[in-house]
This record gives C-alpha cells, structure tokens and sequence, in this order.
C-alpha cells in the first residue's frame, strides 16, 4: 500500500512537472512583453530581457496615443464581431445538416469545405485583391469581412460537424416525437447542447479575425479604417523602433483576447466537464 502510494506520489510529481514546465514556456513570452512594456525606454534598448529597474506606468497611456489605438479598436471591433458571429452561425447550420441529414453529394460537400484548411492565404491573396477591387469592396469593412469568414468557415463547418455527429441521435427522434419542427429540434435542442463547441469556435475566430495582420494591411487601405495590428506600425521606422511603446502596443492589443478567452472559458470547461460525466 505504502508502495502504491510513493508510486502515485512520484507520478503526480512527474505530471505536474511537465506542466508547470509547458506553462512556464507559454506565459513567458507574455510576462517579458508586458514587463518590457512598462520599463524605460533607454533600458530597453540596452538590455531588453533585463527587469526593469523601475515601472514606467506612462507608456501604457502614451501608447495609446501614439498608435491611434482608439479609432483602430473601434475598427477591429467592427470587423471581429460581424465576423466571429456570421462564421459560428453558419458554421453551426452547415455542421447541423451535414451530420444530421443524408443527401446525395454531402461527402462531397465536407471533404471540399475541409479542403479550405489546406488553402494558404497567401496563395490566393492576389487573384482575391483584384476580385474585391473590381466589385468596389477595397477600403471598405467587407473586405475584411467577407474573406475571413471564407477563411473561418472550413475550421469551422468541421468543429461544428464533428459535435453535432457525437451528439445521440435519441434526442432528435423525442423532439421530433412530441411534434417538433428541424429548425425547433436544431435551435431548442441541439444548439444549447453545443454550447461548449461553439465557446470554442467563438475564441477561436475572434483570435485569428483580431490578429489578423496581412489582409488588413492588403484589403483596407483607407488609413481610417484599419484594425489593431496595423498601429503597431507605428512604433518603429526603417532605422529606429521603440521597443517600449511597441510593447505596450502588444498588451493593448492583446487584452481582449484575454477577455474573451475568460468569458468563455468557464463555459467551455463546464461543457466538457458535463459531457465527460455523462
């Protein structure tokens, strides 16, 4: 039993280890962007992984100043939102039907949405700017819009697929018993239960559609228009960069993504908790 119980001990110990090894690697990065954020600029050039002799609270403000972070918010705002929510609505309909409902051409239809996980933007990010220029979208927030839900919806369509199939087909055939329509079997039934996938896509979108640097800087070239990631430009020239304001630029920026990843978090943890005990 005292066996047992070392075993146990040192296995736990081992496990831990590696995870506290992993997070260590992950926040890293974080902690050094955010110290070097607030440390002065004179000691950040000289010497960028030092700690910071003392906390400069006034790059945080000057940042947002500088970048132009409060029209660029307002922007990625305009563009995430619409985004996010037209790839989870529409990746939750396709999802639904193609798991659910059999017809003739739907392996065809997933294999070839699953097909967009292979296509590299940058291989279509030319032939796709002279489409959005010739339908007069350059400049304008649909064409951010339209291409990152393009981009959004094979990841998606499949996240959402792979759900819905695990689902029991059990709670459909009781719905459709008691008198229930598809679409009241889909929206009272299925989708609640798909809260923790759809968690999971929402963070997912939001965190790839905000980060987002090339097509931005390609498709809105209306200086008051572009997103978040375009006012990091500002920090650095062809011969100088403030390593400082650049910094703080970054953990503005990332701020709600860390918000939206704790909105949700709890949700997505419970969902996979609730599923694993049933």
């Amino acid at each position: 039993m005292a066996k047992k119980s070392t075993n146990n001990l040192v296995s736990s110990i081992g496990k831990y280890s590696v995870l506290v090894f992993f997070a260590v690697i992950a926040l890293l990065p974080v902690v050094m962007s955010w110290l070097t954020a607030l440390r002065p600029k004179s000691e950040a050039s000289a010497n960028p992984f030092s700690l910071p002799s003392r906390f400069e609270w006034s790059n945080i403000p000057k940042a947002w100043e500088v970048g132009r972070f409060g029209d660029y918010f307002i922007n990625s705002i305009m563009v995430t939102i619409p985004t996010v929510i037209a790839v989870v609505v529409l990746s939750a309909l396709a999802g639904y039907g193609i798991s659910r409902f059999k017809f003739r051409g739907r392996n065809l239809m997933f294999y070839t949405l699953l097909l967009g996980l292979t296509i590299p933007f940058q291989s279509v990010m030319i032939p796709l700017f002279y489409q959005l220029n010739s339908m007069g979208l350059l400049g304008t927030y649909w064409a951010m819009i339209l291409p990152a839900t393009a981009f959004g919806l094979p990841f998606g369509v499949f996240l959402m697929q792979a759900f819905f199939e695990d689902l029991p087909n059990e709670l459909a055939d009781a719905a459709r018993t008691d008198g229930c329509s598809e679409w009241r079997i889909f929206k009272d039934v299925m989708l609640p239960l798909a809260k923790p996938a759809i968690s999971s896509l929402i963070v997912f979108q939001f965190m790839a559609t905000w980060n987002n640097f090339i097509m931005p800087l390609l498709f809105l070239q209306d200086e008051d228009i572009r997103t978040v990631p375009l006012g990091l430009l500002y920090f650095q020239g062809k011969y100088t960069r403030d390593l400082s304001l650049l910094s703080a630029g970054v953990a503005i920026a990332t701020i709600p993504i860390v918000i939206i990843y704790v909105l949700f978090q709890r949700q997505f943890v419970k969902g996979l908790t609730a599923g694993a005990v049933k």
